[in-house]
């Protein structure tokens, strides 16, 4: 399976040639339709609040299946300096769904880890105002006292699918550096 995978992403790159997927069982068309995750740094959509603006984040369809919008914000001095991102009680509170609209939660979060920091991550339905079918992803992770809350809004209902891809977006360097800076790390 592993091998597959490194063989479509490989191809969709164009580090092997779409016949060689051939030789994994996997028609020519495979890397065609293989979507590799872009982000794009976009400006920041939302009026300034008590949290100032954040970042913006893009991938287009044509690289994540469909389009997903990313914010993120740092809030200094907003989290539990004991307990964290302890349950979805505290990511519902501390996130930034606000953005978005009225939501309702998909099921349970789960805890996640970005970089050496602790949280949480959860899917939601978004409500009112927000064409139907569409969903959100709601990442809050922390450093001591400061946590960044990570908004993701999909163009599909199947949060499970890019959550993966958010998740290492927000564990790569363009992130990882911005909150270093951002939380004076």
């Amino acid at each position: 399976m592993r091998r597959v995978a490194i063989a479509v992403a490989a191809a969709a790159l164009g580090c092997v040639p779409v016949a060689a997927l051939a030789w994994f069982g996997l028609p020519r068309h495979t890397a065609a339709t293989a979507t590799v995750p872009v982000w794009t740094e976009v400006a920041w959509p939302f009026p300034i609040d008590q949290w100032g603006k954040g970042k913006a984040f893009r991938c287009k369809a044509a690289n994540c299946g469909a389009e997903v919008n990313l914010y993120l914000r740092a809030k200094i001095g907003f989290c539990n300096c004991t307990t964290g991102v302890a349950d979805d009680e505290d990511l519902d509170r501390m996130g930034d769904l606000v953005l978005v609209g009225e939501v309702s939660p998909l099921g349970a979060g789960r805890p996640i880890s970005i970089a050496w920091m602790k949280g949480r991550s959860r899917a939601y339905t978004l409500n009112a105002r927000n064409p139907p079918g569409k969903t959100a992803i709601s990442v809050v992770f922390r450093e001591r006292c400061d946590m960044i809350a990570a908004t993701a809004v999909l163009g599909h209902d199947r949060p499970e699918a890019i959550e993966p891809s958010v998740i290492e977006f927000l564990n790569g360097n363009t992130v990882m550096r911005w909150a270093e800076i951002t939380l004076g790390l």
